[in-house]
């Protein structure tokens, strides 16, 4: 349990095992629901704050990397129990820099302390190590095959960038941290200078935890500040050997062609924008077209539309059943209340997208939800239609819009749902509402759409993201910068591992993953085949 000490909010740096105060000047938060700024006061990163941060990583990685399964896990399942720790005093400051709801708070903050908890075991299990051992054959003709082994190690200290929309899943110890550091990688945070005091409780968490196991103190740091140099000033330190980043478009990108610009490039893997299509099918329909438009609709407004995997395009082939849909999403749109969005900044930019779609031939707006004026940034719903033409001569119409809302297109029977599912972007989900009788045109669709998006779901919604082995939270561009990875479940570790072969080592100097006798007890695979000898 954390001291109290440890659970007042200083607005610090926590670089070096403890706080400091930072030299970029401050900054506060804002409560979404009053618009008023929160206390303590923040201060902000400089650049020398930047770079010891990455220097004390740098210098942690050659002992962290090396640690034990037993001492890693263990300093995960400590980070998880000291969050757990921290109780309603976590759960009040998440509220107040979010808006979020009590209910929320606590499934989010349960989340969090999963998935830490579930990367322990994998550490413990060591499968992500990916071991194989192929023996030396001196005999084999025409030529001997030398003993070759091979392991995933880390990569090196990486940056992470809490998002905005999960203070806790996606933030200071959420999927990209709890995987970094499950991985042997020191973590250098940069805290989203929306929710500044829910990262410090959690980052104290984090290093209370490190503290406890003996380990380094470069293993963790946290920076704050809401400079957008900050983070470019992260990227392009050469200590820094990978980035994860949840959030826009314009930022991952930035992020990207920062890194890549380096003398040494190194990896970003950003999770960044997506529509997340859901294409009704026409048994489907014909079954319960009401139904489909209520639990739409609950889907869309979930947490006020600001999730990443949140439906924001629904395609269905024009029919007596989709009017009847249409008219009853309309219909519970317009009941909606309007609670806070996470930032007036994601408020502005939602009411803004609106405008442009809403401003372009071919598209209406069919409903919007109840205002609240006595709350800053209130999201109102809204449920917008257009026809498939209008939707492929506009490649805007694609664009993520961060918020309740959705765009519903009329598919003609000159056009086929195949011919719109080949012209999307690259999406983190897709879903088909599909009855049996539509499983012909089901079975054409998946073909297309396991080629643009991460996850397929059926007769379900998006929203809801299972943190498991099976989980691919990820997709092709622009919905994520690298596509063959993800950013939840245990999958995500393998981002910040690298292969290495040896050949030929003594078996003194062979680690101990690779040793005949798998001290470890691991699962390799010898000669190909799987064994725990």
């Amino acid at each position: 349990m954390l001291t109290a000490a440890e659970s007042r909010l200083t607005g610090d740096q926590l670089t070096g095992g403890h706080g400091s105060t930072g030299g970029g000047g401050s900054f506060h938060a804002v409560d979404p629901r009053t618009g008023l700024p929160l206390s303590p006061q923040f201060s902000a990163a400089s650049h020398e704050d930047v770079e010891r941060a990455a220097a004390l990583a740098a210098e942690a990685f050659d002992t962290y990397r090396h640690t034990t399964p037993e001492v890693r896990a263990a300093f995960l399942e400590g980070v998880a129990d000291h969050i757990e720790s921290l109780g309603p005093l976590l759960t009040e400051q998440v509220r107040a820099e979010s808006g979020l709801p009590a209910l929320r708070v606590a499934s989010e903050t349960a989340r969090t302390t999963g998935q830490l908890r579930l990367f322990a075991r994998l550490v413990r299990e060591g499968s992500w190590r990916d071991v194989h051992i192929d023996p030396a054959q001196p005999d084999r003709a025409p030529l001997p095959r030398p003993d070759l082994r091979s392991r995933r190690i880390p990569l090196g200290p990486v940056a992470v960038f809490a998002a905005g929309n999960f203070p806790l899943a996606f933030s200071v110890a959420g999927g990209d941290t709890a995987s970094a550091l499950a991985a042997g990688a020191p973590v250098v945070v940069k805290a989203h200078p929306s929710h500044p005091g829910t990262s410090e409780l959690v980052g104290r968490a984090v290093q209370a935890a490190a503290r406890e196991n003996g380990l380094p103190e470069g293993v963790f740091a946290l920076l704050h500040g809401p400079a957008d140099d900050l983070g470019h000033a992260l990227v392009t330190d050469p200590r820094i050997k990978a980035v994860g980043f949840t959030g826009s478009r314009r930022g991952g990108l930035a992020l990207a062609a920062a890194a890549a610009a380096r003398p040494e490039p190194i990896p970003v893997f950003a999770e960044m924008s997506a529509t997340n299509p859901v294409f009704l099918l026409p048994h489907a329909l014909r079954q319960g077209a009401a139904d489909l438009a209520r639990d739409f609709i609950a889907s869309m407004t979930s947490a006020t539309g600001q999730m990443c995997t949140s439906p924001g395009i629904v395609l269905a082939a024009e029919s007596a059943d989709l009017e009847t849909f249409i008219q009853a999403a309309s219909t519970a749109v317009a009941a909606c209340a309007a609670p806070p969005m996470l930032s007036a900044g994601i408020h502005d930019a939602y009411e803004q997208a609106l405008s442009r779609l809403a401003a372009i031939d071919g598209v209406t707006v069919r409903a919007r939800g109840t205002d609240a004026p006595e709350v800053s940034t209130a999201g109102r719903a809204a449920v917008l239609f257009t026809d498939a033409a209008t939707f492929l001569a506009h490649p805007e119409l694609q664009e993520e819009v961060f918020g309740p809302a959705a765009l519903i297109v009329r598919v003609p029977a000159d056009r086929s749902l195949q011919t719109l599912a080949r012209a999307l972007d690259g999406q983190l989900t897709a879903t088909l509402h599909a009855a049996g009788a539509d499983r012909e045109q089901a079975a054409a669709l998946l073909d297309i759409l396991e080629l643009r998006a991460g996850r397929i779901i059926v007769n379900g919604w998006p929203t809801g993201v299972e943190v498991g082995h099976a989980m691919i939270h990820g997709g092709p561009y622009p919905s994520t910068t690298a596509p063959a990875t993800t950013s939840v479940g245990t999958g995500a570790i393998t981002r910040f591992l690298r292969p290495v072969s040896y050949q030929n080592l003594p078996a003194d100097l062979l680690p101990p993953d690779l040793r005949d006798d798998n001290p470890l007890h691991l699962w390799r695979r010898i000669d190909g085949n799987p064994t725990r000898d």
